[in-house]
């Protein structure tokens, strides 16, 4: 029996920044990437969308976006709604703000409006995901990706999410521990092969800021085994690589794993174990060809539960 282990290595947060897109241009450009994910509230939008333009990247993707987690760069909704922002005027910093203080409908007229500033910058997508988790409900319950997942349904486009939890991750093995997690996967699984909407088997994870003691060596290290140990199948695990940035790095905590991350994808004994450990790079054009199961039914009964305007 053949063993197919493909992975996704999607760039997250293209437009964040001038150094985050100049990194991820360049992992693209030299394959070293499969796939990224763009922020069209984010700052650096313009700059991301000319460059997929010019190069007709089919391998970007919509980075669904209604945090703003840094003081160094911040940006507002596109609709503008006040329910979106905090009181500075930008989009809040926390997850749990968001599902707390956002109105639901706003929420729906935000992620159609990211959606057509997509559209109208030429992109031509290739799936879409959601930055820092803000639409899963995982601080108070309140979710959204039954209207992310619609939206998706309505332009074919995979997304972001996992059919099974992968308990060799740290982060999978902590989220399927608590009460309701498998029942609540099993369920927008349920939804998203109703509405046609392909998903990725496995998500992998790894720590966002450098932990106490890890260097650059032990990270590199420790991505490489993940290599070597990827379940069957289509897994998907991201980074936000950027350049070396002396302002940024002083004002955002997690800028040196930025940095530690556009670097792994350049090094040849990663390179080398990605052919070694028989890992196939793909993107989420696979997933779209590959896990869209037709119920037509089903889809209309998923679309007449969703909320009006959905």
């Amino acid at each position: 029996m053949t063993v197919v282990k493909k992975l996704i290595l999607n760039c997250d947060d293209f437009g964040q920044s001038p150094p985050a897109n100049q990194a991820i241009m360049h992992l693209l450009e030299e394959g070293k990437a499969s796939s990224a994910t763009i922020m069209a509230p984010a700052p650096g939008f313009a700059e991301a969308a000319e460059w997929c333009r010019r190069r007709g990247a089919a391998n970007v993707g919509l980075h669904l976006t209604f945090t703003s987690e840094y003081d160094a760069v911040r940006w507002r909704s596109l609709t503008g709604d006040p329910s979106l922002h905090d009181e500075e005027g930008f989009m809040y910093r926390t997850v749990e703000e968001f599902e707390r203080q956002a109105d639901p409908g706003a929420v729906r007229r935000e992620i159609r409006a990211q959606f057509e500033a997509a559209r109208r910058a030429g992109l031509n997508l290739s799936h879409a995901d959601n930055h820092m988790g803000s639409l899963y409900g995982l601080a108070t319950g309140r979710s959204y990706l039954p209207q992310a997942l619609w939206q998706c349904s309505r332009r074919r486009l995979p997304f972001r999410l996992f059919r099974r939890f992968w308990p060799k991750d740290a982060l999978n093995a902590s989220v399927a521990s608590q009460d309701g997690a498998q029942r609540m996967l099993d369920t927008v699984v349920a939804l998203a092969d109703a509405l046609g909407v392909g998903l990725p088997d496995y998500l992998l994870s790894h720590p966002y800021h450098a932990e106490a003691g890890e260097t650059y060596e032990s990270f590199r290290q420790s991505m490489i085994a993940k290599l070597y140990d990827l379940p069957d199948g289509v897994s998907e695990t991201y980074v936000h690589p950027a350049l070396d940035d002396e302002r940024l790095g002083k004002l955002i905590p997690s800028w040196e794993k930025r940095v530690w991350e556009y670097r792994l994808l350049l090094d040849d004994d990663f390179s080398y174990a990605l052919k070694d450990a028989g890992v196939e790079l793909t993107d989420y054009r696979y997933v779209g060809r590959i896990r869209r199961p037709r119920l037509p039914a089903a889809a209309r009964l998923a679309k007449a539960l969703l909320p009006r305007g959905g």
